[in-house]
This record gives C-alpha cells, sequence and structure tokens, in this order.
C-alpha cells in the first residue's frame, strides 16, 4: 500500500533519490534565502521596521539549505543540478507570483505594495512549506539522521507562517485588504497548478531513479491530480484566510543556528 512514510522511506534509503530530493530541497531554500536578503535590503524607508524580520526569514532559509546539503555531506554524497521542471521558485517566478528577480537584483527601493505582495506569496507558499514540513515531522521526527532537521525545519515554516498572518493583517489594518486578498487569490491559484505540475515532474524522476513500474508512477500520478482537483475546486481558500496566530512575533528573534548538522 503506497502511503507518504512508504514512498519517502523508499527515496531516503536510496542514495540516489535521497540525493536527488536533498539538492532540489537545498536549491529551493537557497533561493528564497537570496529573495528575502534582497528584499529587505530594497525595504521602503516607511517600513524599515520590517527588514529584520526579512533578513531572519531568509537567514531561516539559507540555513535550511544548508542543513540539506549537510545531510547529503553525512552520506558522502554531494548535490546533483536540480531539474528545470522541479524548481518550484523560478516556476512561480515565471507565473508572475512573488517579485520579479530583475527588480531584487536592482538597487531601487520596493514600494508598500511590493512588500505587500512579497507577504502574500510568502503567505500562500509557507502554508506549503508548513504543511509539508508537518507531515515528515509527524512521520519522522524520531528518524535517527532526519530527526533533528526535520524538527526544526517544521518549527521555522511554522514560525514563518505565523509572521505571514501576522504583517498581513497589519496591512490590511492600514487600508490594504482589498490588494491583499486579491493577490492572495492570484497567488494560491497559480501556486497549486506549479505544486501539481512540480509534484508530477519529481515523482517522474524518482521513478526513473529507482525504477518504479509503470502501475505505481501511474497511482502516484492520479493521486497529485486527485490533490489538484481538490484544491481548484476549493482547498486553496486555506491558503488566503487571515487570523491572528498564536504565535505573536515570530521573526522577532536571531535565527537558529544549523552548526549541529555540518
Amino acid at each position: 500500500m503506497l502511503s507518504a512514510k512508504s514512498l519517502f522511506q523508499e527515496i531516503l534509503d536510496n542514495d540516489e533519490s535521497f540525493r536527488l530530493f536533498c539538492s532540489i530541497a537545498a536549491s529551493g531554500e537557497s533561493q528564497g534565502g537570496w529573495e528575502n536578503g534582497r528584499i529587505a535590503v530594497l525595504v521602503p524607508p516607511a517600513e524599515r521596521d520590517l527588514a529584520p524580520k526579512i533578513s531572519r526569514h531568509g537567514a531561516d532559509e539559507d540555513k535550511h539549505g544548508r542543513i540539506f546539503n549537510a545531510l547529503l555531506k553525512k552520506r558522502g554524497l554531494t548535490p546533483v543540478p536540480v531539474p528545470a521542471d522541479t524548481d518550484y521558485t523560478m516556476l512561480l517566478e515565471r507565473q508572475g507570483i512573488g517579485l520579479a528577480h530583475e527588480k531584487l537584483k536592482g538597487e531601487t527601493p520596493l514600494t508598500v505594495q511590493d512588500i505587500v505582495t512579497y507577504l502574500a506569496h510568502s503567505r500562500v507558499t509557507e502554508q506549503r512549506a508548513s504543511e509539508e514540513m508537518d507531515l515528515l515531522r509527524r512521520n519522522f521526527a524520531d528518524h535517527p539522521d532526519l530527526g533533528r532537521a526535520v524538527r526544526m525545519i517544521s518549527n521555522d515554516e511554522d514560525n514563518h507562517l505565523a509572521y505571514c498572518h501576522e504583517e498581513l493583517l497589519r496591512f490590511a489594518a492600514a487600508g490594504h485588504g482589498r490588494a491583499i486578498q486579491r493577490t492572495l487569490r492570484e497567488c494560491a491559484l497559480a501556486e497549486i497548478r506549479v505544486y501539481r505540475d512540480v509534484s508530477l515532474a519529481v515523482m517522474a524522476h524518482m521513478g526513473r531513479v529507482l525504477g518504479w513500474p509503470r502501475a505505481k508512477s501511474a497511482a502516484l500520478a492520479a493521486g497529485i491530480h486527485a490533490v489538484y482537483a481538490y484544491e481548484r475546486l476549493g482547498g486553496w481558500r486555506r491558503m488566503v484566510s487571515l487570523r491572528m496566530p498564536e504565535r505573536r512575533d515570530a521573526l522577532g528573534g536571531p535565527a537558529t543556528a544549523a552548526a549541529e548538522f555540518a
């Protein structure tokens, strides 16, 4: 019987599939770290108080990238090039979601609307990250190699999601409510398509590495399409709601270190 735990255990047990998994994860986290770092530098003067939190967000993402690379190193493995069809971050950018990298590479300060767009994009993608890491935490929190990393990253992703809720509610109270809801909806509908396509691509690559029979690959693809159908029919709404989080000022302090994974 296919389950999330058995599927990931199969990927974990094979060096080449684990290598691909960690490489994809590390690349995405590192890209997120760069994006947040540039946004922190370009924050408009009116929102300079937000810069340390954005920097903390970026530092967390960089740390996650280092953790995945450290997990590879621990097994004597090196990263592999990330297939273009599995690059979640870049595929979202091509859909016009979030802030364009060309803008982030420049030196012109962002606008308040840019910051609202960034937070709305992050609220959607951090929902996905929080859910995925919660799944891994529930299944592998006690794993001798992965457990500590899974627990740390999952906690960070929950902090990121809480921060997005709190800051978006602050901007909504300041009069940006309509723009926030419009941007959240656009981001969520684009994200579920990209997530479906990336999931199909990752499973196809894993299937080739692990030699899955056609029936197994077809069953996994059907499951991915079923998740997309649910999300398209209304599941996406969980990504656009806003509520004050229990974790207040979740990114108000320094990032925790990843030295124990080196």
